[in-house]
């Protein structure tokens, strides 16, 4: 390889970094803008926190429990902090598609999305000291091991296992903790009486809309960087899927939800959007732009039905973090099996497997993390915190501060 393909690739893979940090923007816009008012500082506090921490936390620990070498395929520790390779800086590493510090911020991007997601499914009503105490411990430790399992050469990886991107070792581990996290902190106060569901509108619906195409902008990086170089072939495919199936999940969800419930709503089309992204992020090199689409579709499905089945079960998810990041996680997983260039039924079975090991590790380590803290701690905020609004009584200021610090 040459110096300049070499060089080629590694600004490729700077630019991927680029591009999924500015989904950390695209969250915090979507989290804001589908939440109340009252709420806006405590959410962008908790997405500053994360991507902070989480940066650090990689450094620290996260990258060698992720990247272990020769390790026993379940759990293994290189060494704390990072220490460059003599082949670090050379075509010598990872097959010259970039460097190693490329390598650590690349990954340390997708590190904190995890916790991202746990961020919109319990928003309004969780403490800020609980959230931060669990992210650090879900993104420092949890996170890296559940990827070890396969990016890390692990037992999962042997297994046969195939996860392009994440949809289920980024998307769904997050969506697993929300999960839990939300089973654990119940709806917020308002959100059902009874046997009817009241709506609780966001306050700020073209902020919301703003972060879904900042998300798919920053997909880009999220799918094209993984595949690890700048190869023209893969990384062209990847953007076509990923961009197809996007279109598609916004479609599916949009004629689905009009099927369901009458009407054409935009936070829908939004979240199939965001839904068809999650989906294609399994096989996004191993699609063609046909079964992109039906993925996407499928996917869209999903959102409408599964936002239906959180209602009927009283899951209370503000942003719909669980039905977008863990429904359509599994769904992208799975798909992998049914479309694509290595599906069958066996790559099914391995798929559904793989999924299911890593929910019920995440399930349990996240109830592990949860239960201390509650007894402790305490998850949620009082009443009176959570009617007023976790902007005054969590941070002291308010977001919105010409309009007045009544209005919420």
């Amino acid at each position: 390889m040459n110096q300049a393909l070499f060089t080629a690739n590694n600004l490729w893979m700077m630019l991927c970094i680029a591009l999924v940090f500015i989904m950390h923007l695209g969250f915090s816009l979507l989290e804001i803008g589908l939440t109340r008012q009252k709420n806006t500082i405590n959410i962008l506090f908790k997405n500053f926190f994360i991507i902070c921490s989480g940066l650090i936390l990689y450094y620290l620990i996260g990258f060698n429990l992720m990247y272990p070498g020769d390790f026993n395929g379940w759990l293994g520790l290189s060494g704390i902090g990072l220490e460059l390779p003599e082949n670090g800086l050379t075509e010598a590493y990872a097959e010259g598609g970039y460097t190693y510090w490329t390598d650590f911020l690349f990954q340390g991007m997708f590190a904190a999305t995890a916790a991202t997601i746990v961020s919109g499914a319990v928003a309004e009503r969780i403490k800020i000291g609980a959230f931060m105490i669990f992210s650090i411990i879900y993104v420092g430790i949890i996170y890296p091991i559940s990827g070890s399992w396969l990016w890390g050469g692990g037992f999962l990886s042997d297994f046969g296992f195939y996860d392009f991107a994440g949809s289920t070792l980024v998307h769904s581990v997050g969506g697993w903790a929300a999960l839990m996290a939300v089973i654990f902190l119940g709806p917020r106060i308002g959100k059902f009486k009874g046997k009817k569901i009241f709506a609780i509108p966001g306050h700020n619906i073209p902020l919301a809309a703003t972060g879904v195409f900042l998300l798919w902008f920053g997909w880009f990086g999220f799918n094209g960087g993984s595949v690890l170089s700048a190869e023209t072939s893969s990384t062209s495919l990847v953007l076509v899927t990923t961009s197809l199936a996007a279109a598609a999940g916004g479609l599916g969800a949009c004629i689905s939800s009009f099927m369901v419930f009458r009407n054409f709503d935009v936070t829908m089309f939004m979240n199939g959007v965001l839904g068809g992204l999650v989906g294609i992020t399994a096989g996004a090199d191993l699609m063609s732009p046909l079964e992109a689409i039906c993925i996407g579709l499928i996917a869209g499905l999903i959102i409408v039905l599964a936002v239906k089945l959180m209602d009927i079960l009283r899951v209370d998810d503000p942003v719909g973090a669980i039905p977008v990041h863990l429904c359509c996680g599994i769904w992208g997983t799975l798909a992998v099996g049914i479309f694509g260039s290595i599906a069958s039924l066996n790559q099914l079975f391995i798929q559904f497997a793989s999924v299911m090991t890593i929910g019920g590790f995440c399930c349990l380590s996240a109830c592990i993390i949860l239960i201390p803290l509650k007894k402790v701690y305490g998850l949620r905020v009082s009443a009176k915190h959570e009617v007023e609004g976790l902007d005054i009584h969590e941070h002291g200021m308010d977001a919105y501060a010409d309009f007045g610090l009544n209005q919420h």
